[in-house]
């Protein structure tokens, strides 16, 4: 069973999707707005986005830009069903997308779908004696435990996804920090150069001159 945090702003169609996730054996968190999904995934694990797209202040497009670093599952539920907006949706790497009025059956098959689907794709990676927990969010070297700093995780996370291409420092910086990163991009070099030392990949992580890195592993 998974947790599911709901982000829906009417109480009633909120209402409604919680006590059918509870029936099911689901666990659940509500929010009522696109402005509480940011901090409420930093105090929480969730396994799944229920997202209303027309949410007061931030609505469902721009919370999946906030978020987009976390990699978090998203169904977007929404009364918005023109082409443009779905399209939008999917582009921004929505995994559903379900249209108002919807029957609560056809929701919870599509959960399912979704739950099967991204713990498939999860599961870990392993190479070189280093053992990746994405769900978990852990490193093992050697069996042993290694302890990353949350953006560590997510760049390396984000190196292993793309593993054998390579990204430049922009890209790195908007795919493990977010969009809206307006930092130095040398600070990705500080937190390779950490990922190096603890994971002893210091001839994995490639440097590529005059652009960024790219983990490269055998196919």
């Amino acid at each position: 069973m998974a947790h599911i945090l709901v982000v829906e702003d009417e109480q009633a169609i909120n209402d409604l999707i919680t006590m059918n996730l509870k029936l099911v054996g689901h666990t659940y968190s509500k929010a009522y707005s696109g402005s509480e999904v940011a901090d409420m995934l930093e105090k929480e694990r969730a396994d799944l986005l229920l997202l209303d797209v027309m949410l007061p202040g931030l609505d469902g497009f721009g919370v999946m830009e906030q978020i987009a670093p976390l990699r978090i599952p998203v169904i977007l539920i929404t009364a918005r069903g023109a082409l443009s907006d779905r399209i939008r949706g999917f582009e921004l790497g929505a995994d559903d997308y379900i249209i108002k009025p919807f029957e609560i059956l056809e929701l919870l098959a599509r959960i399912n779908v979704v739950l099967r689907r991204n713990e498939q794709a999860a599961s870990a990676y392993v190479c070189d004696g280093v053992e990746v927990r994405f769900t978990e969010r852990q490193v093992w070297v050697d069996q042993l435990l290694v302890d990353l700093t949350a953006r560590e995780f997510e760049l390396l996370e984000v190196l292993i996804r793309n593993r054998n291409i390579a990204l430049s420092r922009e890209k790195l910086l908007e795919l493990a920090w977010g969009y809206d990163y307006a930092g130095d991009t040398r600070t990705v070099d500080v937190h390779i150069r950490q990922l190096r030392k603890k994971l002893g990949w210091e001839e994995r992580i490639k440097t590529v001159f005059k652009l960024g890195y790219r983990l490269e592993v055998q196919v």
